[in-house]
């Protein structure tokens, strides 16, 4: 059982920046991709980024965070990290962690990702 816990977020302006943290419990969290999702109010949860595990480290990002969003992973820290910049007023909802339930897989969908960060609130203000 992989337990994720979060923190980071807050309120920022528009152009600013901050970095989330999802720290895992799990002491091989460096073998699982590991999602970041984000839902605003009135929307579903939207899959915005990943990183596969450690050793490929490759990351995917949807187009409109591409560019202002890195994904990394500190494996010391049990840890991935999403440091959001050029912050906009839409990106503005609650962000989430995930990891899949097997070590080594890329989830397709997002019922595959079985482990859950609480959940963190960002706020842009204009």
């Amino acid at each position: 059982q992989v337990q994720l816990v979060q923190s980071g977020g807050g309120l920022v302006q528009a152009g600013g920046s901050l970095r989330l943290s999802c720290k895992a419990s799990e002491r091989t969290f460096s073998t699982y991709s590991v999602g970041w999702f984000r839902q605003a109010p009135g929307n579903e949860r939207e899959f915005i980024g990943r990183i596969l595990w450690t050793g490929s480290s490759a990351t995917y990002y949807i187009d409109s965070v591409k560019g202002r969003f890195t994904i990394t992973r500190n494996d010391a820290e049990n840890t991935v990290y999403l440091q959001m910049d050029t912050l906009k007023a839409e990106d503005a909802a609650v962000y989430y962690c995930a990891a899949p339930l097997r070590t080594f897989h890329i989830p397709r969908y997002t019922k595959e990702y079985v482990y859950w960060g609480q959940g963190t609130q960002v706020t842009v203000s204009s």
